[in-house]
């Protein structure tokens, strides 16, 4: 035996006994021969990628033939050895897993591109779904080994794995494969934050690892003693998971981070509500928080009790408590299908759920993939499907129908039949009219009433309520077929209104050129394309002139409105050259204003602009404005540092944090203590839970200034300081 082959043989034997070892030894050689040339980015031989994308899918306990498929993934498309030739070699079923991982990495540029490889994702998920878990462990090494790849492409592809490949993962049940993923990529994306989280939970470790030992032990004790047979742990933690928490829950980190989570596995479902008992017995729970995921599983076959009680010191315990199956489902999810193929029957006394009927969602996803036309649009749609939880609701005959949380009679309509949704005009939930915009409850019964008129037709109110996306493209459609003039006159009007509503330059904004590269950049063919997005709801108004703003330049960029703009650095005394710490050459006496757009400071390269009444104002040579202001020469003037004891120069800077109440408080104080006078402040908090505080203040000697950032940098939460060019960029 290859000794190179020895680990994965070990973890194939151990998680697949009956897997054909030969067989994989065999796909190994023709793999290495096959790449025997070729080098990856980090400098190591190729075939380590398929041997390790090989060994991810041998923990997960996949059997032997997606293991051959996984060490052959990249042999056809990378290297002479044809499809012919490997199905001739392993047969028909390897090949066609081979075929479809290939198809999978055909296209990879653009939007609309990455659309239609998730499109061909699809269709080859639904003949087997094991190519998608082979593309999912190619992704997770490609994710691991990702810093040999230059920036940008480590951008996007970490974007790409936090919006399709770790919410596929969810949808499928592989939470060990999610979890690394999401980690990966939220470290690749936002370093800063990745490193103060990390920190934060490192601090925070020893004394929640104390009180977590505690309600092990209490509750291994109680479960004892209830002759319940139980391994119970603690629950690892996620840093993404903990940051989308912190933005899902609007709270601060220490409230997330100190509610413990422990696992409880036992042997059989009764022993799951026994030891629910027991645990509620000796802790009361918090009203609300129980959810029995064993009788109603969620979409991706996940099966567990989960339940959150006032433990020691009155802190919150969430416990979750499942069988010995249901963990390892709910760590491998599909992949666990070869595990436990021979279990049948739905959720039965054992809590084995029948693989056939877990994956409504694939299908629902290949039907609504044929619907969509648009590339982008069905991206869309899948992002804002895979990131929602569910809810299920009664046809009146008894069907259960899955909608996302929030949806209403409409989504309800819609995921009926097309034209029930075209046609619907009422809705009864559990024998009650109710407004069409409704949210639906867990176990409602839905009955929608249609209307027999030819000319019935869904609302555009719809778009602005509908959950689902199939509701919002059916309704879009609809509308799309509609007179596209009406759309593309009614998206103009909207542009022109919001321009006005601003005071913006119509003429400037909307000239041809820069509305037909902003239609270029929203991925529309032409600028009436974009007129009519506007007009159908595809885009607002607001969001079109903001960019057309942005893609300028901003608006406001005369020279004059800087120098208005500029603060004297002297609030006493004659502000003249010497007392600013600037001079300008061949005169030492006149006024000079450290300009506010870059504040500078002694050690910039710096350039003087004469201004009109208000002397000279200076600004740092990279400033943005001075770019601007270099069309007019004559009034540009050679000047140069000669700071005095009472120079005083104005210095903003910028603090990146992760929100928490007294955040401000902590950074005003902390400024305070370096002896900052602070002239102006402002703070905006991001959806994501970033709080971005700009602050403009004096100082004596710039080389404080190192000083000032050391110490901001040591509050809890700061990931991110540094001094930026002006107060108001």
């Amino acid at each position: 035996m290859n000794p190179v082959l020895e680990p994965l043989f070990r973890t194939v034997r151990a998680t697949h006994p009956k897997a054909d070892l030969r067989l994989i030894e065999r796909a190994y050689d023709v793999a290495a021969y096959h790449h025997r040339d070729q080098k990856r980015k980090s400098g190591d031989p190729y075939i380590t990628h398929p041997l390790a994308v090989a060994t991810i899918l041998a923990e997960l306990g996949t059997d032997d033939e997606t293991l051959c498929a996984a060490l052959l993934h990249d042999t056809v498309e990378d290297t002479a050895y044809s499809l012919d030739e490997l199905r001739g070699d392993f047969g028909d079923t390897i090949a066609s897993l081979v075929d479809g991982v290939t198809k999978l990495d055909k296209v990879k540029f653009g939007d609309a591109a990455q659309a239609e490889t998730v499109r061909k994702m699809v269709v080859a998920m639904s003949r087997d779904i094991r190519v998608l878990i082979i593309k999912l462990a190619d992704r997770l090494h490609n994710m691991r080994t990702m810093r040999y790849l230059p920036e940008h492409k480590r951008h996007q592809k970490s974007r790409e794995t936090l919006e399709i490949f770790a919410p596929l993962a969810h949808r499928l049940g592989m939470n060990t494969i999610k979890w690394e993923l999401e980690d990966l990529a939220f470290a690749m994306l936002y370093p800063k934050r990745y490193d103060e989280i990390a920190r934060m939970v490192s601090e925070r470790a020893p004394r929640r690892d104390l009180f977590l030992q505690e309600v092990i032990e209490k509750v291994s004790g109680d479960l004892r003693e209830a002759k319940i047979r139980a391994v119970v742990k603690g629950r690892p933690k996620h840093y993404y998971s903990v940051y989308q928490k912190m933005i899902a829950r609007d709270v601060a980190f220490d409230d997330i981070y100190d509610l413990v989570g422990i696992r409880v596995l036992v042997d059989t479902v009764r022993d799951c509500y026994a030891a629910l008992g027991t645990i509620h017995a000796r802790w009361n729970p918090v009203p609300g928080r129980f959810k029995d995921y064993i009788a109603m599983p969620k979409f991706n076959m996940y099966q567990s009790l989960h339940t959150t009680v006032i433990g020691p010191e009155g802190k919150p315990v969430e416990l979750q408590i499942r069988t010995h199956a249901m963990h390892h489902r709910a760590e491998y999810g599909v992949a666990a299908h070869w595990k436990y193929k021979e279990e049948v029957g739905s959720a039965g006394p054992t809590g084995k759920v029948k693989p056939g009927n877990d994956m409504a969602w694939l299908r629902q996803l290949l039907d609504w993939q044929k619907e969509t036309a648009d590339p982008g649009e069905f991206l869309e749609s899948l992002r804002f499907d895979l990131s929602v939880s569910e809810v299920y609701v009664f046809t009146p005959k008894g069907q259960v129908i899955a909608l996302p949380e929030g949806a209403t009679p409409v989504d309800f309509a819609y995921a009926v039949h097309t034209e029930v949704g075209h046609r619907c005009i009422g809705a009864r939930v559990n024998g009650r009219l109710v407004p069409l915009e409704s949210r639906l409850g867990n176990g409602d019964t839905v009955e929608i009433f249609t209307s027999k008129s030819p000319d019935a037709g869904p609302s555009r109110d719809w778009l602005k309520f509908v959950k689902s996306g199939r509701a919002r493209n059916k309704i879009r459609q609809w509308f799309s077929k509609e007179r596209r003039e009406t759309a593309i006159e009614a998206g103009k009007e909207a542009i022109g209104r919001a321009m006005r509503k601003q005071g913006l330059p119509l003429q400037r904004l909307m000239s041809g050129e820069a509305l037909l590269a902003l239609a270029r950049d929203l991925h529309y063919p032409d600028v009436s394309a974009l007129y009519a997005a506007v007009g159908e709801g595809h885009i607002a108004a607001q969001a079109v002139v903001q960019k057309l703003v942005a893609s300028i330049g901003g608006v406001d960029s005369a020279e004059e409105d800087i120098a208005e703009t500029s603060l004297p650095t002297r609030l006493r005394g004659r502000p003249r050259g010497g007392g600013a710490g600037v001079v300008v050459a061949g005169d030492a006496d006149v006024w000079v204003r450290l300009s506010k757009c870059c504040t500078p400071v002694p050690g910039d390269e710096i350039v003087g602009f004469v201004t009109r009444g208000h002397g000279v104002s200076v600004h740092r040579d990279d400033c943005s404005n001075i770019q601007q202001l270099k069309a007019q020469p004559d009034r540009l003037v050679e000047v140069s540092w000669s700071p005095s004891d009472d120079s005083v120069f104005l210095v903003a800077i910028q603090v990146e944090a992760l929100d928490r109440p007294r955040l401000l408080s902590d950074v005003t104080r902390t400024l305070s203590d370096q002896h900052v006078n602070i002239l102006s402040a402002s703070v905006t908090t991001s959806r994501d839970r970033v709080a971005v505080s700009k602050f403009t203040f004096e100082m004596g000697d710039p080389k404080h200034l190192g000083h000032v950032l050391k110490a901001v940098r040591t509050i809890q939460g700061v990931f991110d300081v540094y001094r930026v060019s002006g107060a108001g960029s």
